[in-house]
């Protein structure tokens, strides 16, 4: 064994099944897991597994309720959740005529009709699928198996998997064993998924930083063009906390060698004083990563070479080849050559390493890398790598791998998100805008970066070349003003983000969940199968398609689930369970808070910074009494572990007439978070209150109230975060009930087109008459002779058909 670290050592706790749930025979073995996992194994040696695997990390979850029936020929074991039937001593397989005829496990579904059957080889077709391994990689494109199926049962085949020894390095299984993980959990699937994260490692905790922009390009930064890219961003005031430089930062032509992607020297001429350059970043608020790929070896010409060949004990001047399986190789990757660039400041990784298209040399090469970024408590561990597809929650953040700027490659990335849902997974990154070729469009563009904005990871990057237009000072004035205003909304989101992130770290709620895991029948409706939760409190209905270019609007279709649902942006009121159209302005996008949302947003006025915000300004929407736990600690390190965070309570007691908002530490640490914060609550679609009191704790504090159109603001400065804020607000009819009518949007529409005012009267008198629907299409038409353009009453006549659906 090569001592690598401890970093890398792995747990054999718990590897084992608990004792009492494991009944097995010469060639098998069934262990259950808990009531919806078990375990079975067939090993024609007689030989099991106990120890981990690339996948599977624990098995010992604690003893399940089952009964066991069973003879010296047969085994019947029953959970709450299924009913498994094996025949001793036979192999996992029947015939083609009875495929169940040595092995079934039957689903023991409270619904008669769901009452289903697994067995050995099941193709499992209604299986929603999981994850890939990059858009990029051929023939890996195809989505893995995941968790989420309509049949209520998936199966996970551990047989490939490599054995992970107690120094972390990997050894292969007995020869011809099979070992499979049967979830049977019919609608309980949360439950399941929360047994796979037990099973194979719950998510990690990414840095608070990784929840911010990120910027690269394919270019030859040099320090020069790198300061005056965020010097244009900060006089712009748009955050960066990212940046990422890509293969060009090091030597890329060395001799005959042209255009290596592999190096881990930086090249002098274009960064003097590397560690200067990043201090700067680092000042500005800017965390700094270099994208390395050691796939084409590690050449002559790297400062440390002769370092590694003497401790290699091999002869200079050849390239010295990468194998992420040999340990001693990799010890030497991380201490000689990847260590001195964290040493002077690089805060993580962009390993862009396929692994020559295998599977285990590429999940390898992430597994190291992670767990040697973690390797001390001052620094959480954090890598952007593509997805080596085993238990890859434990590896943050995936690389999506470089797409075509093109519409067709955007209305894919909402599914993308969704069924890595269905296998546990929340931190996905695809390249904001597209990556290459395409053609550069503002809606477009726009479009992607609103998706981007609520998506796990916001990350640009495009292909070398000088007419991509990722930067949005390249574009038009307004498209500018849009993308800037949403890329300062993502940076204020993070404090929602963050501690949505940690809830799925905690509670294994995935950061994004597919809304038909609600409303099953929108999966096979391309109307509404890409709309998703986004956190606790919102709702994404993406917009994938291209505006019609006569109104200037995108004609969109969402279903708002139960309850009341307000739109976050203009906090106009729809009602629940129902299907509705709107027509959507480029600066507008269909994201929705439920009634009772807690929303905490930043307002930090040092844009870069992703640190713990002393100003504080909490949207709450009314409806309904909700509490959110908005969770702190310092984003950097793993002194969370210990306890070292804090959790606070925002409690929204709601009456129509009377609302109070409660601000309480509820558990952590002192210290964690700055002694006093300033916090600016704003009441959604709220009137002014007559009487507005804040307390802390039972003193009366000084507050500031005011209107801002719809909204009702309350504003109390430098309140202590341990304690307890109170602010109450008193009123008649407080709540502004601004129920979302088609009306407006038509209204709206019409303000803005280029036709005769005196004419646009007459077409809202016709529009929002009491006429019948064909009477009005009459009216229209007749207004051709009036000088109504062929494409305009062609556009009036295509919204008296949205009219008469509402």
């Amino acid at each position: 064994m090569y001592p690598l670290g401890k970093q890398f050592e792995i747990d054999y706790k718990n590897t084992q099944a608990e004792s009492k749930a494991i009944y097995k025979g010469t060639n098998y073995r069934i262990s259950i897991i808990t009531e919806r996992v078990v375990r079975l194994e067939f090993s024609p040696e007689g030989k099991f597994v106990d120890e981990p695997t690339q996948l599977i990390q624990k098995r010992n979850l604690g003893y399940p309720e089952f009964r066991v029936n069973q003879d010296p020929n047969f085994i019947e074991i029953t959970t709450k959740y299924f009913q498994l039937t094996y025949m001793k001593r036979q192999p996992f397989s029947g015939t083609k005529i009875d495929p169940m005829k040595n092995l079934k496990i039957t689903l023991m579904s409270r619904e008669k009709d769901r009452q289903r059957t697994w067995y050995y080889n099941h193709p499992e077709a209604r299986n929603m699928n999981g994850n890939m391994v990059s858009i990029d990689i051929p023939g890996n494109k195809i989505l893995n198996r995941g968790l989420y199926s309509l049949e209520g049962f998936a199966s996970i085949n551990d047989t490939p998997n490599k054995i992970l020894n107690t120094d972390g390095t990997l050894s292969e299984r007995p020869v011809g064993s099979v070992d499979i993980y049967v979830f049977m959990y019919d609608r309980d699937f949360k439950q399941a998924l929360l047994d796979y994260y037990k099973m194979t490692g719950y998510p990690e905790l990414i840095p608070r930083y990784a929840l911010g922009n990120w910027w690269s390009r394919n270019r030859d930064y040099n320090d020069e063009r790198l300061e005056n890219v965020v010097k244009k961003f900060e006089k712009k005031k748009i955050p960066i906390s990212i940046i990422l430089l890509d293969h060009d930062w090091h030597y890329r032509n060395v001799g005959k060698n042209i255009g290596l992607k592999t190096g881990f020297t930086f090249n002098k001429s274009l960064f003097p004083n590397p560690s200067e350059t990043i201090k700067k970043m680092h000042d500005k608020g800017i965390r700094f990563s270099l994208k390395v790929n050691p796939q084409e070896g590690i050449y002559p010409h790297e400062a440390y070479y002769s370092q590694a060949c003497k401790y290699l004990n091999i002869d200079g001047n050849k390239i010295i080849t990468f194998d992420p399986l040999n340990p001693k190789l990799m010890d030497i990757y991380f201490k000689v050559f990847l260590h001195p660039l964290e040493n002077i400041g690089v805060d993580f990784f962009w390993s862009d390493y396929n692994g020559n298209l295998n599977l285990t040399n590429l999940w390898f090469n992430n597994h190291y890398m992670y767990r040697d970024s973690g390797r001390n408590a001052a620094k959480r561990p954090m890598l952007l790598a593509r997805n080596g597809i085993y238990a890859p929650q434990r590896y943050p953040v995936l690389y999506g791998g470089s797409s075509e700027i093109t519409w067709e490659e955007l209305k894919k990335i909402p599914m993308r998100y969704l069924n890595a849902a269905n296998i546990g997974v929340s931190w996905w990154s695809f390249d904001v805008g597209g990556n290459h070729g395409g053609i550069e469009e503002s809606e477009l563009y726009i479009r992607y970066l609103e998706l981007g904005v609520f998506s796990p990871i916001l990350r640009f990057h495009s292909a070398r070349g000088k007419y991509y237009k990722k930067e949005p000072w390249l574009w038009d004035p307004k498209t500018e003003s849009i993308a800037t205003d949403y890329l300062r909304l993502r940076h204020r989101l993070i404090p929602y983000l963050y501690t949505e992130a940690y809830n799925y770290t905690k509670s294994g709620t995935p950061l994004v969940q597919p809304f038909y895991y609600n409303y099953l029948w929108t999966y096979d409706d391309d109307l509404y199968k890409n709309q998703y939760y986004f956190g606790s409190q919102l709702l994404v209905c993406p917009i994938l398609t291209k505006k019609d270019s006569v109104m200037n609007r995108t004609i969109h279709r969402f279903f708002i689930p139960d309850g009341t649902w307000y739109d976050f942006k203009t906090g106009k009121k729809f009602l629940g369970n129902k299907k509705y159209v709107s027509f959507y302005r480029d600066e507008d996008y269909p994201v929705f808070a439920h009634a009772g949302s807690i929303i905490p947003l930043s307002n930090r006025s040092d844009y870069n910074n992703t640190g713990i915000p002393t100003d504080m300004e909490i949207h709450i929407f009314p409806g309904v009494s909700n509490t959110y736990n908005l969770y702190d600690d310092d984003g950097v390190t793993l002194l969370y572990k210990d306890g070292f965070y804090l959790k606070t309570s925002i409690d929204y007691n709601y009456l129509k007439n009377n609302y109070t908002v409660i601000f309480r530490s509820i558990d952590g640490k002192s210290g964690i978070v700055p002694t006093k914060r300033n916090y600016k609550v704003v009441f959604r679609n709220v009137k002014q209150a007559d009487d507005v009191n804040a307390y802390f704790n039972n003193e009366k504090v000084a507050c500031k109230s005011s209107v801002d159109v719809n909204d009702f603001i309350v504003e109390v400065k430098q309140v202590p975060t341990i304690g307890q804020l109170t602010i109450s607000c008193r009123g008649n009819d407080i709540e502004i009930d601004a129920i979302r009518v088609i009306n407006d949007d038509i209204r709206s529409i019409l303000l803005d087109l280029k036709i005769n005012t005196y004419l646009k009267e007459e077409i809202d008198s016709i529009m929002f008459g009491k006429d019948t629907i064909s009477r009005k299409r009459i009216a229209i038409r007749k207004l051709r002779k009036r000088g109504l353009s062929k494409e305009y009453m062609m556009l009036f006549l295509k919204l008296l058909e949205y009219i008469s659906e509402f």
